[in-house]
């Protein structure tokens, strides 16, 4: 049988970066799909007309939170990132947002 201490420290280590490539790539999955439900939750509302300023900014959250899940797949290897977005029905308003930095404002 073979144990973790029983491996060459390398190995270990691999095992470690392994993991944690794998749990953040979970985590950027969740948080695109926490942010392309509240950009869905948002458009459902009521029916009443929805402050132009609210939508862009759930969608400034889900671009960006498209762009940190496609940079970790990238880092994990997995290269097809129009079959990912496909899987989470990632809608084009949120593929142009992809990348884009809005200017902060100041406080």
């Amino acid at each position: 049988m073979h144990s973790r201490a029983a491996k060459a420290p390398a190995d270990v280590l691999e095992y470690e970066v392994a993991a944690e490539k794998a749990s953040a790539l979970g985590r950027a999955g969740r948080r695109l799909e926490d942010a392309l439900a509240a950009l869905a939750a948002h458009g459902a509302g009521s029916g009443a007309e929805e402050p132009p300023a609210a939508r862009a900014a759930l969608l400034d959250a889900a671009g960006e939170a498209l762009w940190h899940l496609v940079i970790q797949r990238e880092l994990c290897g997995l290269r097809n990132t129009e079959a990912m977005m496909r899987d989470y029905k990632v809608p084009a308003a949120v593929r142009a947002r992809m990348g884009v930095r809005r200017p902060v404002e100041p406080r």
